[in-house]
């Protein structure tokens, strides 16, 4: 995942309604929704696997449309449910194949994000930055979360450990604003 520049995050930052708060002078933008998908971040998974010459069939264009327009992270069983909704004709076993092609290629993230619903495993595109997923234990809502200092922390084990950081995943559980507002207001009226 690359870096994007300022003008890329204040794009981002008024297509979703993003915060951009200050806090001792580090920037940082927590996303309003599950996923941050602007115009500029969605769409690339059937234009790169297109450019690089692999096989688009009819059914994994769907699904990588499917992909493409999502706005939350997707398990394999709403990947399909979305699919057959533009094409009935969808199989499973196209799903995973074609999940497992992305994986290869390195377009997709697998991730199980704390475990909120089980075993399921949810796929994400590669957006233009590496992100923190921040899951309420509560309610199970996913939002992702960017930050400046999250960019130097990796920039900081790529120089301590004489690496490339090539894969960042990072996964923060809680309970979020509005879980510990219902869980106040049934404490008061209890």
């Amino acid at each position: 995942m690359a870096s994007g520049g300022a003008s890329h995050r204040s794009a981002a930052k008024s297509s979703l309604g993003g915060t951009r708060q200050a806090s001792h002078g580090v920037s940082h933008r927590a996303s309003t929704g599950e996923r941050i998908n602007t115009a500029e971040t969605t769409g690339h998974l059937q234009k790169t696997v297109a450019d690089r010459g692999l096989r688009m069939t009819r059914q994994r264009r769907v699904i990588l449309q499917v992909m493409d327009d999502a706005e939350q992270h997707l398990d394999v069983d709403q990947i399909l449910e979305r699919a057959r909704k533009i094409d009935a004709d969808v199989h499973l076993v196209t799903v995973y194949r074609t999940i497992d092609l992305l994986k290869k290629q390195g377009l997709i993230d697998e991730l199980d994000l704390l475990h909120l619903r089980g075993d399921r495993h949810y796929y994400e595109s590669h957006g233009p930055r590496d992100h923190i997923h921040v899951a309420c234990l509560k309610c199970g809502k996913v939002r992702e979360f960017e930050s400046r200092l999250y960019e130097q922390l990796k920039e900081q084990i790529a120089r301590d450990f004489a690496m490339k950081v090539t894969v960042s995943r990072t996964e923060v559980g809680g309970v979020c604003a509005e879980c510990l507002a219902a869980e106040a207001h049934a404490r008061r009226n209890s």
